[in-house]
């Protein structure tokens, strides 16, 4: 589910969040089950997925709500990202600024701004920046996917 989250305003909505100054990320929440998934692959596939190198910034977009953040459920969940991060370090050319912090509260995204890829397919954005990311991701993490 697309949200927002990690900031200090209550109830914040996709033009509030975009502004930067509500200190929210856009962010996704992830259900899962330990025994199909583990967090680890969970995490990697995150890593895969964008720069954790960059601060407050993904791409073309810049400011603290695109910043790299991991939002933990429980201290078993912070002890694991601390590991995959140390593990992953050597792996990047530039340190890792993802933050991770506690999560407080998730607040779900407006239905419009949620699916964004899936309602905007063909557009030029998701052809030249999405679609290249699906592919690395399909091609590194083809056992995962359901056959």
């Amino acid at each position: 589910m697309s949200g927002y989250a990690g900031g200090n305003i209550q109830n914040p909505d996709y033009e509030q969040v975009s502004t930067g100054q509500t200190g929210h990320a856009e962010v996704i929440r992830v259900v899962f089950d330990p025994d199909q998934i583990g967090l680890e692959t969970i995490l990697e596939v995150f890593f895969a997925t964008h720069d954790p190198t960059t601060m407050n910034r993904q791409g073309a977009d810049v400011g603290s709500q695109y910043r790299s953040i991991i939002l933990f459920a429980d201290d078993k969940q912070r002890e694991k990202i601390s590991e995959v991060i140390k593990r992953l370090r050597s792996s990047f050319d530039s340190p890792i600024v993802t933050e991770v912090k506690r999560l407080e509260k998730f607040y779900e995204a407006e239905e419009y701004h949620r699916n964004f890829y899936e309602r905007n397919e063909g557009k030029p954005y998701c052809q030249v920046v999405i679609n290249p990311k699906l592919a690395k991701l399909r091609a590194k993490f083809a056992d995962l996917l359901i056959k």
